[in-house]
């Protein structure tokens, strides 16, 4: 790992959203990254402790509208937190000025800008500028899967709150060819915080209190992303059945998944011990104990994630279940640890692990 370089500079851009709150927050207290530049477009020309008195930034900067050469006078790091669609019409000039950029969209989460038009149909159609170079180019930022990857990139994909607690639970077992390539189900929980800040009706506190509720049944666009680096760990290609649903919390997800071993004589114990060995040098990542099953509150505005596995004897099925909270581990704090790579620092190098209970 290259020599830690203290006091990095970081631009935050789309910082009144949610991603871009909670990088706030996670850098505020960062022993080596320091936030230099704001940016936003319906906050631009405000103070920030004025707009948001409840994170106020020992550094009151004033928002600004995100100019490439007003960034790259700032920042040497810029993690960017804007709508689909709306990144790819900055990373370029980002990266012609010499700024490695850790995008929260899933702008660059695709290889080719094919499959992210097919994926992102709407916001491809509304905000065409894209470039199918950087699209093979960026790195996506799982970090316990891709390290080297990204501490040599430019330019990092974060990947999204659901792909990242469902490939943590998937990929140790994909990659060793463990379970059958078909018949893989993810059923998948998050709070109403992984909808954005935008209103929505269907995240409003009358619709989604005291309500379970499935969405994006077929086509939800996660899915193509998950299968994505899940055929890439089993060197072919994989189809999955993938089922999000909307819970009465704010923030939080558990992912629950389900393959069929191809050695019916392996029991919950060795698939721990498995996961073990996979995550033995990512601190962000805890395996529990057999017949202890992860909650969302446990991982709570933390970035860490927590793996627990099962097995059950009748049907050889594995049953995998991963508890992220969707804003750090899901978002943010991922983002942070990308940053942190590229910075030369160790992956999780000022992120909190241990929750606020209950």
């Amino acid at each position: 790992m290259a020599p830690i370089e203290p006091a990095r500079r970081v631009a935050v851009i789309g910082a009144s959203g949610y991603g871009g709150l909670q990088s706030l927050r996670l850098l505020h207290d960062h022993p080596h990254l320091e936030v230099t530049f704001l940016g936003g477009e319906r906050s631009a020309g405000k103070r920030w402790n004025a707009i948001t008195p409840f994170l106020p930034l020992a550094r009151d900067l004033v928002v600004r509208v995100p100019e490439p050469d007003a960034i790259a006078a700032e920042a040497d790091l810029a993690v960017l937190s804007l709508p689909n669609g709306l990144a790819s019409r900055l990373v370029p000039d980002l990266l012609a000025r010499g700024v490695k950029v850790v995008d929260l969209s899933a702008d660059y989460r695709y290889r080719s800008l094919s499959q992210w038009k097919s994926v992102y149909a709407a916001e491809a159609q509304e905000h065409p500028r894209h470039d199918d170079a950087l699209c093979e180019e960026a790195v996506y930022g799982l970090v316990e899967w891709e390290r080297d990857a990204i501490a040599g990139a430019r330019l990092v994909a974060a990947p999204g709150c659901f792909p990242t607690a469902s490939l943590l639970a998937l990929m140790p077992f994909l990659s060793q060819g463990l379970i059958e390539t078909s018949g893989i189900i993810i059923d998948a929980k998050t709070g109403t915080s992984g909808g954005g800040r935008a209103a929505k009706e269907n995240l409003l506190l009358a619709e989604a209190g005291e309500a379970v509720a499935p969405y994006g049944v077929v086509g939800h666009r996660h899915t193509s992303e998950i299968e994505e680096s899940a055929s890439r760990a089993a060197g072919q290609p994989i189809r999955l059945q993938f089922t999000p649903h909307l819970m009465p919390m704010v923030r939080g997800l558990l992912a629950t998944v389900y393959g069929r071993l191809r050695d019916p004589g392996l029991t919950a114990a060795d698939c721990t011990t498995l996961l073990q060995a996979a995550y033995r040098q990512s601190p962000c990542v805890e395996v529990l104990p057999v017949g202890t099953y992860p909650s969302t509150k446990w991982v709570k505005q933390t970035n860490r994630a927590l793996l627990s596995v099962q097995v059950d004897p009748r049907t050889s099925q594995l049953i995998v279940m991963c508890a992220i909270d969707n804003l750090v581990k899901g978002q943010a704090g991922q983002g942070v640890q990308c940053l942190n790579l590229l910075a030369g620092l160790p992956a999780c190098t000022g992120l909190p692990l241990l929750p606020f209970y209950p």
